[in-house]
């Protein structure tokens, strides 16, 4: 059975990892490979409390799902009242180097309230409004991916991965900010700080594009679009409180925010009479959510679970164990996978492979499994960072490619060794602040 299972994971992935070449989303291979793992592990298994241990798996699952549902929504109707409009236009550069760190900054911040792909989005269509030229595009779109993957590595809602962390008592959300803030920073000051040299030397001109989703929002009603925008990023920015101060997952958090947002969406679209078309209603955003994403994160995760409840995870947990026993050059080789295969489930694995290490001993190989212990941290920094690597390492490198048709094997040559210098350089840093009393302290 165990084999078996290994063997459907492994197509499985196999497929997903093949999503452009067969014309194939891979929430279709995901859906089907949990169904399927989970159909052979209730046959073959002979576990008498299967049904409980799918339901405990699934709860889980759903945390996560309900929270991205919560976000994603948010982040669309923050786009549909215009409001990254008004960060674009407060945008300028002098040169095409000082742009290169402009952009790379800026996603960078964005990234860390916004998940990566959402960032990624916004920045490489207002790229196409400040360069012609589309192999000078493909150096800031790679460097824009790379700042997305570093800014969401250190905060709790950042991205997909730190999110599954922080709701599962891995990380705290002070822990995981004070711990990796500098070496993302790191993570994205060292490859622009290389890649500016790559950057040919001249003044910026702008190309008149429809950059913006919907800019007859914005253009009716301006007001609106920065109010949208301050009541969008507060609210995301709620979530981490709200969870610090009660306890509660962080999805409730997401769901008090969303239904403040629903009420006053409605409140304007009433008093200011917004034309329907414009999509000004929290319902209407809610019909544009990716929800293919939605449902392959189901799939991936709950195929996850299967193994899981299985024991194949704790058997490769006790494999790297007794063979590698070492978080650094364990996670060192976890963020390089990530490039490979998606970060989501390789995270979920990890959580799953090494639950319950944390009161095994004393031993300092142990005490890093503990919350806020050094292997969380460097999960979560190699995890997301690692997948800036190769061009579909990570949604943002997917997005980035499509929108701008990047090569693979071009990333491959251009950008892989520039990210490879900020992912080592930033895993330096985690290991030298472990040694360091107050970053030892403020983790926990």
């Amino acid at each position: 059975m165990i084999a078996a299972m290994i063997t459907i994971f492994v197509v499985g992935y196999l497929l997903i990892a093949c999503e452009h070449p067969l014309h194939i989303n891979k929430a279709t291979f995901a859906l089907l490979m949990c169904g399927v793992l989970w159909t052979v592990y209730a046959l073959f298994s002979g576990d008498d409390h299967m049904h409980d241990g799918i339901v405990e798996q699934l709860g889980e699952t759903c945390e996560t799902l309900v929270f991205l549902i919560g976000a994603m929504t948010i982040v669309e109707i923050i786009d549909r009242y215009g409001g990254f409009t008004f960060i674009t236009e407060h945008i300028h550069a002098n040169n095409k180097r000082q742009l290169l760190w402009i952009l790379s900054a800026v996603s960078f911040v964005m990234s860390a309230v916004l998940d990566n792909m959402t960032t990624t989005i916004i920045m490489v269509m207002m790229l196409r409004r400040l360069l012609s030229d589309q192999k000078e595009r493909w150096l800031f779109a790679g460097m824009i991916v790379i700042a997305a993957n570093a800014g969401g590595a250190f905060s709790p809602i950042g991205d997909v991965t730190t999110i599954m962390l922080w709701m599962d008592e891995k990380v705290t959300s002070m822990g995981l900010i004070v711990n990796l803030l500098i070496p993302s920073i790191v993570a994205l000051v060292v490859p622009v700080f290389i890649a500016q040299f790559f950057v040919k030397e001249g003044k910026i001109q702008q190309v008149t594009t429809n950059a913006e989703k919907n800019p007859q929002m914005a253009e009716e009603h301006p007001h609106l679009s920065k109010a949208m925008l301050i009541l969008g990023v507060a609210g995301l920015l709620f979530v981490p409180v709200f969870k610090t101060l009660t306890g509660l997952p962080p999805f409730m958090g997401i769901m008090i925010s969303l239904g403040i947002i629903w009420c006053v969406t409605e409140i304007w679209v009433r008093t200011y009479k917004i034309d329907p078309k414009l999509g000004g209603r929290v319902s209407s955003a809610v019909k544009a959510i990716d929800m293919p994403t939605i449902l392959f994160f189901l799939g991936i995760l709950m195929a996850v679970s299967a193994l899981s409840q299985a024991g194949v995870l704790h058997t490769v947990a006790t494999a790297m164990d007794t063979h590698i026993h070492e978080p650094i050059i364990m996670t060192t080789l976890i963020g390089y996978l990530s490039s490979i295969v998606d970060n989501v489930p390789l995270v979920a694995a990890c959580m799953k492979m090494f639950d319950g290490y944390a009161t095994m001993g004393a031993d300092p190989y142990y005490l890093s499994f503990v919350e806020d212990g050094l292997f969380w941290h460097l999960l979560a920094f190699c995890a997301g960072v690692g997948g800036s690597l190769l061009i579909i390492g990570s949604a943002a490198g997917v997005v980035a490619m499509g929108i701008e048709k990047i090569p693979f094997f071009w990333y491959l040559k251009r950008i892989t060794l520039i990210a490879m210098a900020g992912y080592l350089a930033g895993i330096v840093i985690i290991w030298l602040e472990s040694f360091c009393p107050f970053f030892l302290q403020a983790g926990g």
